[in-house]
């Protein structure tokens, strides 16, 4: 392993006016809280980094999660050189000059550099393509920070030199461990203010946090700064974390995995965990009207003609969240997602439609048969069009046994098929007498010829 530097990067002699967060980045790995799965005795990245061989990597989870300051460890405890951008505010002219950075450290001391690249999902296919050949080269060790699923946001070159690591959410007990190290720490924390907390405000503190070291940190760091004495009272805590939302970003990968988990939770026919998902989003600030547009959709994929009532209450809901607003909107889409889950299931239409789009889109531009075609002009008649149409409602109990309304490449074709669940079961018996009616017609057909 190569020798710990003194890189100014973990020189925290002079705090100054900096966040609390920012001043309780770990100096080593001892220091680091949380993501044992990566960095416990054993495990692949730690194995990396005691090794001293290290590979470009994407840290991907949550803010607040540590990404930035694994980074910088690494580095440090490498004897690398450290380069950070972030991909929100650089481009390729400061990708350039890291690069000559690199070169020049190189060639001085020997020394090999990591570039960090913060929000790495932020920078387009251009940017991204712009350090790769540095980090073939061996110039650059590139290490890359993401709130966002990479094998959407990332292009595959970059992705196939780079080893992914998930960072979880940091557990409540965690965040209380680096609360009391930040109240402790007499020179980089609060702890030559000899602050006084109780511990349900310190468990508030950390439940409020909800997984971000940084809200946690910085949660504290204003708590002490409202308090009047050397205490914090239990009320300050309260004040301080009230209003936190739970994390939910409105186009990233929680935004999907939680309305997807709503969504299966209705088709899976849990009302609690589908009611669960739907308040989580909420809370997070989604907007109702996407979850109301979202639940409409469940209603006729997930519950279909199973019971057609789903979807009236579904666009009732729909409709009441425009009309009202919150929170009377917001309940009567909780009423619909409830009877959704509770309502029996049936994707046939919604496998139907899926069959004959297909159908639509392989089989050509088919012609219609004659008898259906629609005849508003004489030429039209003379040429045969609804010709031998028969017109349902003057057959016996309005169906015209027999008769075919599909391309004649497709006469045999079955799209729909009812499943045995509620009112599908007497839409599956009534289609099944129809197809009976029609066999028999084509059997009094075929013997009168």
């Amino acid at each position: 392993m190569h020798p710990m530097q003194n890189d100014d990067l973990f020189d925290n002699d002079d705090p100054g006016g900096r966040p609390l967060a920012d001043r309780m980045r770990p100096a080593g790995l001892d220091g680091y809280i949380g993501q044992e799965h990566l960095l416990g005795e054993g495990k692949p990245l730690r194995r990396a980094i005691e090794s001293g061989r290290l590979h470009s990597m994407i840290f991907w989870g949550p803010p607040g999660t540590g990404k930035t300051t694994l980074a910088r460890l690494l580095a440090g405890s490498s004897g690398y050189a450290f380069e950070t951008m972030s991909a929100v505010l650089g481009g390729v002219k400061d990708i350039r000059a890291a690069v000559d950075k690199a070169r020049h450290a190189r060639a001085q001391s020997g020394r090999g550099t990591v570039l960090f690249i913060d929000e790495v999902h932020r920078f387009n296919k251009s940017q991204q393509d712009a350090f790769l050949p540095h980090v073939e080269d061996g110039t650059l060790l590139f290490v890359g920070a993401t709130t966002e699923n990479p094998s959407f946001e990332l292009n595959n070159a970059l992705l196939s030199r780079a080893r992914v690591y998930v960072l979880k959410s940091l557990p409540a007990e965690a965040l209380k461990t680096l609360l009391q190290r930040a109240l402790s720490d007499q020179k980089q924390g609060l702890g030559e203010r000899h602050l006084k907390i109780s511990e349900e405000a310190l468990d508030l503190l950390a439940q409020a946090a909800d997984g971000d070291a940084r809200r946690a940190l910085n949660q504290l760091e204003i708590a002490a700064d409202l308090a009047e004495s050397g205490d914090i009272p239990d009320a300050v805590i309260k004040e301080v974390a009230a209003g936190q939302v739970r994390r939910f970003d409105k186009g990233g990968e929680a935004f999907y995995d939680q309305i997807s988990a709503l969504h299966k939770s209705v088709r899976g026919s849990s009302p609690d965990g589908a009611l669960y998902w739907l308040c989580r989003m909420l809370d997070g600030g989604c907007d109702p009207l996407y979850v109301a547009r979202r639940v409409v959709r469940m209603a006729s994929e997930d519950i279909g003609n199973a019971d057609p009532r789903g979807l009236e209450i579904a666009l009732n809901a729909w409709q009441v969240q425009e009309r009202l607003g919150s929170p009377e909107g917001e309940l009567a889409i909780a009423q619909a997602v409830a009877y959704l889950a509770c309502a029996p299931k049936s994707n046939a239409v919604y496998t139907a439609f899926n069959q004959a789009m297909a159908s639509a889109r392989d089989s050509g531009s088919l012609e219609v048969p004659v008898h259906l075609r629609n005849a508003p002009t004489r030429l039209m008649k003379e040429l045969g069009y609804g010709k031998a149409y028969r017109y349902a409602h003057d057959e016996p109990g309005a169906f015209a046994a027999g008769e075919t309304y599909l391309p004649d490449q497709l006469r045999d074709a079955r799209f729909y098929r009812p499943v045995e669940r509620g009112l599908e079961i007497k839409i599956a018996d009534k289609l099944a007498q129809l197809r009976e009616l029609d066999r028999q017609a084509v059997e009094r057909n075929d013997a009168g010829k």
